[in-house]
C-alpha cells in the first residue's frame, strides 16, 4: 500500500503541467488550446507498455473497471458470475449491477479463490468467472484457465491488489480475457480514485471505451458532438488530473514492489521463529506484489489477541481479522441477489463456513514503504506477549 507514501515532486509536476498546457481537465477535444497534452491517453498507453499489453483503458475507480469489464462482455440479467468469497464488496456490487447474479465460492489457504471448488457452482446460467488477487496474492490461474476453456467461460481477473504481481511471468490481469487494476488511495499506485482495464481481446476493449463513455465511438470522422455509437453506456471516464498523478505514480511501481517486497521479507522471516503460526499459501510460479503480511494463528481466539497485542506495539492490522464484514461474502445478507444465489445453490443460511474460519484466525499486517527498522522485533513481542 506504499503508493500514496511516496507522492511527491514528480506528481505534482505532471499536474502542473496539465495547467500549464491549457488547462483542459477533459480527455477529449479542446485540441487547440491543450498543447499536445493528453493525460489520460498517455497513462493509458504507458501502463499498456509496462504490462505488454496492446491497449488500456482508464476508468473512475477499480469498481467501475469491473462493471465497464462485465458490459464489454455482454454480461447480464439471467447470467451468473462466479467469485470469491472472500474479497472486497465492490466485486458482488459490480455483478449485481450489471444485472448478473453472483455465486461466491470458498477460498483455500492462498486466501484466493479455491479452484477444486469451482467446477461444482457452474451451471448453464454460468457465464464468467471473476478471480480476486486479494491482497496480493496471485489465484492458481492455471487451474482457473483449464475450467473457463473446458466450459467456455470469461475469465475475469479482479487486479485491484495486485498490479505488478505476476504469475508464471506474466503480469496479473493480463492472463484471461480482462483485467481491473484500483488505483484507491490504499493501493500499490493510486490516483486517488481510479481504475483501468485491459482486454485480451481488442474488440471488448472497443466495447469497454465505449460504454464507459455514454456510448460514444470517437470516430474520428466525426465531431464528438455528431459522434456514432451502437450501444448505450454510463459515465466512467478518468480525468487529466488523476491521470496526470497516475503517469508519475506508474514510473515508481517496480521501486514500490522491491521495497515492499523487501519489507515483507524481513516479517517473514521474523515469523519463522513460531511453529505455531504459518503463513498463507502460495501457488508455483506467484510473483505477489506483498500489499499485506497475512499469517494463520492456530485459532480465532489467538488471532484477536495478536491483533490486540500489535496495536499495544504500535502496529495496525489490514482487514484481518477485525474487518472481515466489509470483504466477506457470508456476512452481505444486504445484497439480496447474493443470498439468493447462495440459498439457490446450498440452501445455507450460514454459507462459506470454510472460508470464515480461515479468515477468523488470519492476521493481516499492512506492509509499508516506509516500514521501522525495530517493526520485526515489535512483532517478535507482541507474538510473545500472546504465545
Amino acid at each position: 500500500m506504499p503508493g500514496h507514501e511516496i507522492i511527491g515532486e514528480e506528481e505534482k509536476n505532471e499536474v502542473i503541467s496539465v495547467f500549464d498546457n491549457g488547462s483542459v481537465l477533459f480527455r477529449h477535444g479542446f485540441d487547440k488550446r491543450r498543447n499536445g497534452s493528453y493525460k489520460v491517453s498517455q497513462f493509458e498507453n504507458e501502463f499498456a507498455i509496462y504490462h505488454k499489453s496492446a491497449a488500456a483503458l482508464a476508468v473512475t475507480s477499480g469498481t467501475a473497471a469491473l462493471r465497464v469489464g462485465l458490459a464489454a462482455l455482454n454480461i447480464g440479467c439471467g447470467d451468473e458470475v462466479i467469485t470469491s468469497a472472500f474479497t472486497f464488496v465492490a466485486t458482488v456490487e459490480a455483478i449485481v449491477e450489471s444485472g448478473a447474479t453472483p455465486i461466491c465460492v470458498d477460498v483455500d489457504e492462498s486466501l484466493t479463490i479455491d479452484y477444486s471448488k469451482v467446477e461444482e457452482s457452474i451451471t448453464h446460467s454460468t457465464k464468467a468467472i471473476i478471480v480476486v488477487h486479494m491482497l496480493g496474492v496471485p489465484c492458481n490461474m492455471d487451474e482457473i484457465l483449464k475450467i473457463c476453456k473446458k466450459h467456455g467461460l470469461y475469465l475475469i481477473e479482479d487486479t485491484a491488489w495486485g498490479c505488478g504481481g505476476k504469475f508464471k511471468s506474466k503480469h496479473l490481469g493480463t492472463l484471461g480475457d480482462l483485467g481491473a487494476y484500483s488505483f484507491d488511495f490504499a493501493k500499490t499506485i493510486t490516483t486517488g480514485e481510479g481504475g483501468m482495464i485491459i482486454a485480451s481481446n481488442i474488440e471488448h476493449l472497443d466495447r469497454a471505451r465505449a460504454w464507459h463513455d455514454h456510448g460514444h465511438e470517437n470516430n474520428p470522422k466525426l465531431p464528438r458532438w455528431e459522434d456514432s455509437r451502437s450501444s448505450s453506456g454510463f459515465n466512467f471516464r478518468m480525468s487529466e488530473l488523476q491521470a496526470a498523478v497516475g503517469i508519475a505514480q506508474l514510473r515508481k511501481l517496480d521501486k514500490l514492489l522491491d521495497k515492499q517486497r523487501s519489507n515483507k521479507s524481513r516479517l517473514s522471516t521474523a515469523l519463522k521463529s513460531y511453529s505455531s503460526l504459518r503463513e498463507r499459501t502460495q501457488f508455483e510460479g506467484s510473483e505477489e506484489t506483498a500489499d499485506a503480511f497475512v499469517f494463520f494463528a492456530q485459532d480465532s481466539q489467538m488471532a484477536l489477541d495478536i491483533r490486540k497485542s500489535l496495536c499495544t506495539q504500535g502496529i495496525s492490522t489490514k482487514i484481518l481479522p477485525e474487518a472481515i464484514s466489509w470483504h466477506f461474502a457470508g456476512m452481505w445478507s444486504h445484497i439480496p441477489e447474493l443470498v439468493a444465489g447462495w440459498q439457490r445453490r446450498k440452501n445455507e443460511e450460514k454459507p462459506y463456513q470454510v472460508t470464515l474460519d480461515l479468515l477468523s484466525k488470519s492476521v493481516s499486517m499492512p506492509v509499508n514503504y516506509y516500514m521501522d527498522l525495530d517493526t520485526e522485533q515489535k512483532l517478535h513481542n507482541a507474538i510473545q506477549q500472546v504465545i
